[in-house]
């Protein structure tokens, strides 16, 4: 046996306790600096299904570049641009800029158009609010959306079984899917939203139709959708005063709880207009809705010579 161990010793660097029992950081040594598969490394190719953190930053950065306006209209909102957009030139049509004077003030309340007040020092307690969304979150987010998209459709399929196997017991059946179906259309929106606002493009191009396909018959689409979003919060930065930069497209939602003045002195008539809000939202006037989606057809782009687009 000894013999045998010193042989063995003069063709490995490692003690022969080792390779009996090799630790973590033997496997790790042995397994860097000798790879298999060689030092070449292989990438994505159109075709794949997945991709990684950095080559979707890649696309994202090109995204922004075709779809100009949504970068244009994300570098106005107040606080830091998305550094992804940083390369495209802010835009000088009307829907695409904020209405405010050589002052940097409102043309509507002469309020200077607002900075972020960011923490300098940043408190550690305080520094996620202001942490960049990552790639890999970015992805997370989508891959989220795709599921609840997915999930309504099994609970749909669900609900067709359910009503051919018990005809009889229809109110049972609708109110089992009825119900969850409401509450997950409800997240899918939120989601929406966040997702349009943290990680504007899919990771593939055929996400952006799964993200609100049973919002209403016909609604804007996903592009169409984070442009009006992008104008509301470039126009209106403060919620108690609406489109104080600009034309803002729900306007007409804030109108109904705004438009009566103060409450105190004036219930009564709230009364008359606050009820309506849901009766506008059912009929389409939402963020997702055909009504809202023939509002902002109206309105962008701008007018070209004659009306023409």
């Amino acid at each position: 046996l000894g013999s045998r161990y010193n042989r063995l010793r003069l063709h490995v660097a490692v003690p022969f306790s080792q390779l009996l029992r090799p630790d973590i950081a033997s496997i790790r040594f042995m397994a860097t600096n000798a790879p298999l598969l060689g030092e070449k490394k292989v990438g994505h190719s159109k075709a794949s299904i997945f991709y990684g953190a950095d080559e979707y930053l890649q696309e994202l950065k090109k995204k922004y570049e075709h779809d100009h306006e949504i970068a244009a209209l994300k570098n106005l909102l107040p606080g830091e641009a998305d550094p992804n957009a940083a390369g495209v030139a802010a835009s000088q049509d009307k829907m695409l800029k904020v209405e405010k004077n050589n002052e940097n003030r409102s043309l509507k309340t002469n309020r200077l158009f607002p900075t972020a007040n960011k923490p300098d020092p940043m408190p550690q307690n305080l520094a996620f609010l202001f942490t960049k969304i990552t790639p890999e979150q970015m992805i997370y987010m989508w891959n989220v959306l795709t599921a609840i998209f997915v999930t309504q459709v099994l609970m749909i399929l669900g609900y067709c079984a359910a009503l051919a196997t018990f005809p009889e017991h229809w109110w049972s059946c609708t109110l089992c899917f009825g119900i969850p179906f409401s509450y997950i259309a409800i997240q899918q929106i939120y989601i929406d939203h966040d997702v349009m606002h943290g990680a504007t493009f899919p990771v593939y191009d055929f996400q952006k139709f799964l993200t609100h396909p049973f919002a209403d018959f016909f609604s804007l689409p996903w592009e169409e959708f984070v442009l009006e979003h992008n104008r509301h919060h470039a126009s209106t930065v403060d919620l108690l005063i609406q489109g104080e930069f600009g034309w803002d497209p729900e306007e007409f939602h804030y109108a109904l709880q705004q438009w009566a003045g103060p409450f105190s002195t004036n219930w009564y008539k709230y009364i008359l207009t606050v009820p309506w809000i849901p009766v506008i939202h059912f009929f389409g006037l939402n963020d997702t809705g055909s009504l809202f989606a023939l509002e902002w057809w109206m309105h962008f782009p701008d007018e070209g010579a004659g009306g023409k687009c």
